[in-house]
């Protein structure tokens, strides 16, 4: 069974490229302080990703307590985890992408765009579909109230 030519191109090109990359920094700067530039992004990007981590969870607490969806939250945090595991990877172009997740306007669009894109299964809104005894769906308004015996 021969995997996906993709998923083989990117496990090939994205250590080839990284390889390339510090090879290229390293012969600019030095071994040394590729090494350590290296060591560095790991750190802020560590440090970073629990700041942006602790945030992001506690607007999820918050939406959660008022009763609300918090659908992007949820996406944020898993593109939090991406960046984070990104951004532990040595290389230059790993953190480059692993800092994109971590930026939250840049992970506010991608958990948007996610969420446009991925579809969860749930039925369309009944307003934009006939029913299933095809009339379109329609809202009713009233009162009521409950008389107890």
């Amino acid at each position: 069974m021969m995997p996906s030519p993709v998923l083989f191109l990117l496990f090939l090109a994205i250590p080839l490229l990284e390889i390339y990359s510090l090879i290229l920094v390293g012969s600019w700067i030095g071994a040394l302080p590729t090494l350590l530039l290296v060591i560095l992004t790991a750190v802020v990007g560590a440090a970073l990703a629990r700041h942006q981590g602790l945030a992001t969870l506690q607007r999820l607490q918050v939406m959660l307590s008022r009763g609300e969806l918090p659908a992007i939250e949820l996406l944020e945090g898993v593109i939090l985890l991406v960046g984070a595991f990104l951004l532990l990877i040595p290389g230059f172009i790993t953190d480059l992408a692993g800092f994109v997740c971590l930026f939250p306007a840049s992970r506010r669009a991608m958990a948007s765009w996610a969420l446009r894109h991925i579809n969860t299964g749930a039925p369309p809104p009944a307003d934009s579909t006939a029913s299933s005894s095809g009339r379109e769906g329609r809202t009713l308004e009233g009162e009521f109230h409950r008389e107890d015996d």
